[in-house]
């Protein structure tokens, strides 16, 4: 007897998921354990398994295509085994997905410009670059007219007489690009204007001399690399201060629940992590517990796991603070956004030396500026002025660590 595939509720918070990708076809067959489609929760892509072996017998839903939890989306039976026409939740299924790409079109193209076959045949018969063609279809999908519609205008173009005194240019007018927002990037995009819409965010900024947390970092590299076989970075560094410091400060490790303020225990701490496509924020639990070799090693398995779209639902949820850092770029200083429920966000800039004053000489010293956004409906300024100055505190005596 034919099983329905649900949509899986892939953590607590979840309530519906969007499907990326099928890995099978209608007709194909699956083994249980095999992986069968990509679903999006508001956070991170998950492959997801099939339960069972059989025949995809039915899909109800395309590609991109959001869907409410345990509802029904598929089913996997024996070969010409019937199956309901739509989901027997009574809910009408999505319209089909418009023609897919043709086999033929190198895969490049196939990933970055959604186009109808037609339109990509007849973009190979004119020669025309189908990434350059804007498409008027759904999702900014390119038809056969679309090309045909360039096609001709780079002809009238080049056939135009120039007006009396102008030059010929010999650099072609590039039509602009149309990029449809969909899986992560849109996601990250809700997510984002929800928190600026909903939280009142206020930023703080503060200046850090990083010397002695950069000799404490030369200073233990090597062990820290013969124990875990990773480098010891400036963000385990930061991200133990912060737990030190938000110990002492618990209105900075508390979240916003209905109207409930919740300060947590455990310092659970999230890492923003750039990913193709968006941004992942994986959560290294019990911050406060951790020594730094634990970290390093915690730290770089889950950004590796995130580049790789591997985290499971459990590696990203539970947050109760979150740094942002962008040290590694030509980047001084930015108002990072709130990662919801949370109260506030870290924001870490470039180390580079600057002149101040010390004991009334001009020296260089290696500064760092903070950025901390919070939650104005949670925080008042005084607190978090307080956990900042104290966060600064602990980088500039880093010993403070472990005092």
């Amino acid at each position: 007897m034919a099983e329905a595939v649900l949509m899986p509720k892939l953590g607590m918070t979840m309530d519906k998921g969007t499907i990326l990708r099928w890995l099978k076809k209608e007709g194909e067959p699956v083994q249980a354990g095999e992986p069968l489609l990509e679903v999006m929760t508001d956070k991170i892509n998950i492959e997801v398994e099939s339960e069972i072996s059989g025949t995809l017998l039915k899909v109800y839903y395309p590609e991109e295509v959001e869907v409410p939890v345990n509802r029904v989306i598929a089913y996997i039976g024996e070969a010409g085994e019937a199956v309901p026409e739509t989901p027997p939740d009574g809910e009408e299924a999505a319209p089909p997905p418009a023609e897919s790409p043709d086999e033929g079109a190198p895969s490049a193209v196939r990933e970055k410009v959604r186009a109808t076959p037609s339109a990509r045949k007849r973009a190979r018969e004119l020669g025309v670059p189908l990434e350059r063609v804007p498409g008027t279809g759904p999702r900014g999908r390119v038809h056969r007219a679309d090309v045909e519609s360039y096609a001709a205008a780079m002809e009238e173009k080049k056939a135009s007489p120039l007006p009396p005194g102008k030059k010929e240019s010999t650099v072609e007018e590039q039509p602009a690009q149309r990029i449809q927002m969909t899986g992560m990037r849109r996601a990250v995009a809700r997510r984002m204007s929800e928190s600026a819409s909903n939280a009142p965010h206020v930023t703080l900024f503060s200046e850090v001399d990083m010397g002695e947390a950069v000799r404490l970092r030369e200073l233990l590299l090597p062990d820290v690399e013969k124990e875990t076989g990773f480098r010891l970075s400036y963000t385990e560094l930061i991200m133990k201060a912060a737990a030190v410091a938000l110990a002492r400060h618990p209105w900075l490790n508390a979240s916003l629940q209905e109207e409930a303020i919740v300060l947590h225990r455990a310092v659970h701490i999230g890492m923003a992590v750039d990913v193709p496509d968006g941004l992942v924020v994986p959560v290294v639990r019990h911050v406060e517990r951790k020594g730094l070799s634990e970290l390093v090693r915690e730290c770089k398995t889950l950004a590796d796991l995130a580049r790789r779209g591997a985290l499971s639902p459990d590696q990203i949820q539970g947050g109760t603070f979150t740094i942002s850092n962008l040290g590694m770029y030509d980047v001084d200083g930015f108002t990072p956004i709130i990662n919801p429920p949370e109260s506030a966000i870290l924001g870490v800039g470039r180390i580079v030396e600057k002149p101040v004053g010390d004991d009334g000489e001009i020296v260089l010293r290696p500064m760092m500026r903070l950025s901390l956004s919070f939650d104005h409906r949670i925080i008042d300024g005084a607190p978090a002025a307080a956990f900042l100055t104290d966060l600064k505190g602990i980088l500039e005596q880093p010993y403070r660590m472990i005092a």
